[in-house]
């Protein structure tokens, strides 16, 4: 596994896929903190409060990891992407789940809910958490994604 300690985290919208997710992610022996455990009904919450929750934490390096569901995992993702450090992807199938990782070192995988059925999405986790940075050629691409970062990140 490439991660070794992942945060989970959803709206009410993505209660149920998280509850699938969690289950399976301790099943394969990963180590997953929930930041959402006061999200656990139907009753409408705010999706920003729980990426921010997800996104701190990778940020802060206090995590390896983050998933993030919400209806579409757009709105995760937007929010995900607003924390240095954080390179949140919006994935939808296999494919853009392994390029995530391979290509750009995704660190928080936003899942929607809503587009996706749980098997499809365990595939998707499954293929994100197994696969490794690809290096190389795609660092120099990193590299100019992280100075890009740190000009518009300032911190006084």
């Amino acid at each position: 596994m490439v991660f070794k300690k992942l945060g989970i985290a959803s709206d009410h919208a993505g209660k149920d896929l998280k509850k699938t997710i969690l289950e399976f992610l301790s099943e394969q022996g990963l180590e997953v903190i929930d930041f959402g455990v006061d999200c656990n009904s139907t009753e409408s919450v705010d999706y920003p409060d729980y990426a921010a929750k997800l996104a701190e934490a990778v940020s802060n390096q206090k995590i390896d990891g983050a998933i993030a569901i919400c209806g579409t995992g757009i709105g995760m993702c937007i929010t995900a992407n607003k924390y240095p450090s954080v390179r949140a992807c919006s994935v939808w199938d296999e494919y853009s789940s392994r390029m995530s990782r391979e290509h750009n070192d995704s660190n928080c995988l936003c899942l929607g809910s809503r587009t996706l059925n749980h098997y499809r999405a365990l595939d998707i986790v499954k293929i994100w958490v197994e696969t490794p940075f690809g290096g190389d050629r795609h660092r120099s691409r990193l590299d100019k994604v992280t100075s890009i970062e740190q000009k518009n990140f300032k911190t006084n």
